[in-house]
């Protein structure tokens, strides 16, 4: 009798064992189920949160402007003051540099027609001379040249920074989010009229330098 009892003990806790199995089996099924749901769920919300997000950035209203940059260039006052002295400063160059290569020149000359009385020394010697006056030359007028192209370089440098800096302001003052450069061949093809804020700006920026001319102009 005893063993009877032991063995159908025995055959209940295994049919117990069997059903916690089959229970811890159910139990992680359904929790992995829940957790892919869940997953699902929230990468759905997210998907549909970006693109609500992207819906509305498309849909806000973006307040856009342009300016054709070459006129905005090269009708600024600061602009035409300052090129202006860069071309006179150019031609005071080519002045002094045109002096000094007709003296050059002319020293040639005279040593075509008179070398001929001088001994080969003398004439070695003047020949030497003037391969080094030339050399001299040619480093001066090279010096020249790189002199205008470092102002030439620092101007539209100083402009493109103020027609920036101004260009900040006008949009703050405009509610304007985005100011574009129109220019031949750019990344803008076409823009209607009513966007054109070329002159405002160029109105803004040279009254800006009129107001203060001596706090424009370049230290020399």
């Amino acid at each position: 009798m005893e063993t009877q009892y032991f063995l159908y003990i025995c055959a209940l806790v295994i049919y117990n064992k069997q059903k916690v199995k089959k229970g811890l089996k159910l139990i992680g099924v359904l929790t992995l189920a829940s957790m892919l749901f869940y997953s699902c769920d929230k990468a759905q919300n997210s998907t549909s949160t970006s693109e609500n997000g992207a819906d509305s950035a498309i849909s806000g209203d973006i307040k856009v402007a342009f300016v054709y940059t070459d006129s905005v260039i090269n009708k600024y006052d600061y602009f035409i003051k300052r090129s202006g002295e860069i071309t006179d400063k150019g031609k005071k160059f080519e002045g002094d540099l045109q002096g000094r290569a007709r003296g050059f020149e002319q020293e040639v000359a005279n040593f075509q027609q008179t070398g001929g009385n001088m001994t080969p020394n003398q004439q070695r010697a003047k020949q030497e001379e003037l391969v080094k006056k030339e050399q001299n030359l040619m480093t001066y007028r090279d010096n020249l040249m790189q002199e205008l192209s470092v102002d030439e370089s620092t101007l539209y440098s100083e402009v493109y920074d103020r027609v920036q800096k101004y260009m900040k302001t006008y949009a703050e003052e405009n509610n304007i989010e985005l100011i574009l450069s129109y220019t031949r061949g750019g990344a803008v093809w076409y823009a209607t009229d009513a966007l054109d804020v070329t002159s405002s700006i160029l109105e803004g920026l040279n009254k800006e330098y009129l107001a203060a001319p001596a706090d424009t102009t370049t230290k020399k």
